[in-house]
C-alpha cells in the first residue's frame, strides 16, 4: 500500500510520521512551501507525551504531486473541511478505479469526496487524537485516542482491513458498521468545542461552569436532533457519551454532570488543553471549519424545520471572531444561556 497524505499538518502529520516510522510508503503533499522544505530537509518532527521523534520523508507541493503521471493507490485527506474540494481537484486526474481516498477530517466531509470521486472510491473515518501544527516541520502530539474507519454503506471489507492493520503502527485503529453514527456523535462535540472557543479559557474550565451546563447541553441535542432525524444513531467516543444528552426528556442529570466531569478530567490531562477552533481563532489568526461543519447541519435541521438557535446564535459569534469584529468572552456564552432560558425557537438574524 503506498499511501499518499494530503496535508502534512496535525493528523496527517502525526499519522504519516507514524507509518513511515514502521517502514511504510509514503508521499506528503503540503501547500506550506516552508513546511514541504523543512521535511525535506530536516525531516518531521513529532513531539508526543510520551516519545518525540523525528522521520526522513517525501514532501511536494500540490503543484509539484499533479505534474507527476503515477496513478494514487490510497490518499490520507487530511485537510480542513472547507478545502475538501481544492485539496482533492489537482488529482482528479491521478485518482483512477483502484485509488481510495480516506477522510481523516472533522466534518461529514465523506459526502463531498464522494461527490467528487464517487462513493465506491471513498471510505470514512473519525479521528479524534489532538495535535497542534507548531512550526515548519514541527507537529505537537496530545496522544493516542478514538480512530475508526468504516465503508459508507456499512460493510466490512478487506481494503478497511487491510486500513486497519497498516494503522496500527499508530495506534488501536478499529473498524465500524457506523461510521456516521461516530461522524455525527463528534458533530455534536464539536458544537461544545466551538462554544468553548468563545472564551480565551481550556475546554475543561468551560465544561466545568456548572451555570452553562444546561445551555452547553441544549446546543449539542440542537445538533443530535439533526442527527436523528437523519436516520443516525449517534455514536460517543473519549469520554463523550451523546446518549447521555440526548433524547432530551431521558437525560439523567446526575449521571451525565459524572460523565461531564470526567471528559474534563480528560481535557485537563491533555498536552493540548484549548481546542484547535480556539488556536485558529487565538494563534493563526484564521477562518474556523465552521462553514464546513455547524452550517450545514443548520441547512440539515432547516430541512427537517428543527429550530435551532443556540447553534445559530454560535455560528454568528464564532464568524465575528474570525473577523475581528469580536473579541473571546464570556459574556457571549452568558447570552447564548439567555437565549436558552428565554425559550424562545426562533432564527438568529446577523
Amino acid at each position: 500500500m503506498e499511501i499518499t497524505v494530503i496535508g502534512a499538518g496535525a493528523i496527517g502529520g502525526v499519522l504519516g510520521a507514524h507509518l513511515i516510522k514502521a517502514g511504510n510508503k509514503v508521499t506528503f503533499c503540503e501547500k506550506d512551501q516552508e513546511h514541504v522544505y523543512e521535511m525535506n530537509s530536516s525531516g518531521l518532527r513529532i513531539e508526543g507525551p510520551d516519545e518525540t521523534f523525528t522521520v526522513e520523508c517525501d514532501a511536494y507541493t500540490p503543484q509539484q504531486l499533479a505534474k507527476g503521471n503515477n496513478i494514487l493507490d490510497t490518499v490520507f485527506l487530511c485537510v480542513k473541511a472547507q478545502h475538501t474540494k481544492e485539496a482533492l481537484e489537482p488529482f482528479l486526474h491521478l485518482i483512477k478505479e483502484e485509488t481510495i481516498v480516506v477522510s481523516f477530517q472533522n466534518g461529514l466531509c465523506e459526502t463531498e469526496i464522494a461527490r467528487l470521486i464517487g462513493k465506491e472510491k471513498t471510505i470514512g473515518c473519525f479521528v479524534n487524537f489532538s495535535a497542534d501544527y507548531l512550526a515548519p516541520g514541527r507537529i505537537l502530539y496530545g496522544g493516542v485516542a478514538a480512530l475508526y474507519l468504516g465503508e459508507l454503506d456499512g460493510q466490512i471489507s478487506q481494503r478497511v482491513m487491510n486500513l486497519q492493520k497498516i494503522l496500527e503502527c499508530w495506534g488501536p485503529a478499529q473498524i465500524t458498521e457506523n461510521i456516521w453514527g461516530y461522524l455525527w456523535g463528534k458533530m455534536s462535540y464539536a458544537g461544545l468545542l466551538y462554544a468553548t472557543a468563545l472564551v480565551d479559557e481550556t475546554m475543561a474550565a468551560v465544561v466545568r461552569k456548572m451555570d452553562l451546563r444546561d445551555t452547553l447541553m441544549e446546543l449539542c441535542s440542537e445538533i443530535l436532533e439533526v442527527a436523528d432525524k437523519e436516520g443516525v444513531k449517534s455514536i460517543g467516543f473519549d469520554d463523550w457519551v451523546p446518549e447521555l444528552v440526548y433524547p432530551r426528556e431521558s437525560r439523567n442529570q446526575q449521571v451525565l454532570d459524572n460523565q461531564l466531569e470526567k471528559l474534563a478530567q480528560r481535557m485537563a490531562s491533555n498536552k493540548k488543553t484549548k481546542s484547535g477552533i480556539w488556536r485558529d481563532l487565538a494563534v493563526r489568526k484564521r477562518r474556523t471549519e465552521v462553514d464546513s461543519q455547524l452550517v450545514p447541519i443548520l441547512e440539515i435541521g432547516a430541512s427537517h424545520q428543527i429550530p435551532m438557535p443556540l447553534t445559530e446564535l454560535l455560528v454568528k459569534f464564532i464568524k465575528e471572531i474570525e473577523s475581528g469584529t469580536l473579541q473571546m468572552d464570556w459574556s457571549h456564552l452568558y447570552k447564548l444561556k439567555a437565549l436558552y432560558e428565554s425559550g424562545e425557537k426562533y432564527a438568529v438574524k446577523s
